[in-house]
């Protein structure tokens, strides 16, 4: 049985909007000036139940565009070393790893029967500004992501458990939380879809048909 058989598609349980995580890590916190470093993209599925589920993760390091800004103290947080050489030898240019990426998430848009995507993330407009900030930079014209609206799962987590920070509210969820990887791209954005599935999946008896 291929994957796309196996499909319930989303597009009626959001307005037709598809849910994508995104977790970015970054050189600073200005998405103006600031180099993007990582990309994850997390992608979801709906089972027979209708429950959301992960489906598989997607992931890039990313060269700092030319005169970005680096800046220490986020580098220490997140533990990334840009010149690392293992890293240089797999990191990506910034249009290859985005373009990648919406490739990806038209297919999955067309997958799911929805008319575009939209941004889950843990202080999405974080990572919306930097991804927008990035597809000015490349003059992409084809950005499969609605330019403004996000899935915030800080606001879900404090509505669900009153927390807000990531690692306290997966916990509270139920879910394991590994101090050691965190900040990673890919870590963080499987554990914001792992929350924002859990919280979407508990509310779903509340949602009228």
């Amino acid at each position: 049985m291929t994957e796309e058989s196996q499909i319930y598609p989303l597009g009626g349980r959001f307005r037709g909007f598809l849910p994508v995580v995104i977790d970015l890590e970054t050189g600073g916190f200005n998405h103006k000036t600031d180099a993007l470093l990582e990309v994850a993209a997390v992608f979801l599925r709906r089972d027979e139940q209708g429950d959301l589920h992960r489906l598989k993760t997607l992931s890039w390091h990313v060269e700092p565009f030319e005169g970005s800004n680096l800046d220490p103290k986020s580098l220490e947080v997140n533990g990334i070393d840009p010149f690392q050489p293992f890293r240089q030898q797999i990191a990506v240019d910034e249009s290859v790893a985005v373009n990648e990426m919406f490739k990806a998430v038209r297919q999955e848009v067309k997958l799911n029967e929805c008319n575009r995507a939209v941004l889950v993330g843990h202080n999405a407009a974080f990572d919306l500004n930097f991804l927008n900030a990035a597809v000015e930079r490349l003059g992409q014209k084809r950005n499969p992501f609605h330019p403004f609206s996000t899935f915030d799962t800080v606001t879900l987590a404090a509505m669900a458990f009153q927390q807000t920070v990531l690692a306290r509210s997966v916990k509270r969820a139920g879910f394991d939380w590994d101090a050691s990887e965190a900040h990673s791209a890919v870590y963080d954005a499987e554990k914001t879809a792992d929350l924002f599935c859990h919280i979407m999946n508990k509310w779903r008896a509340n949602v009228p048909d």
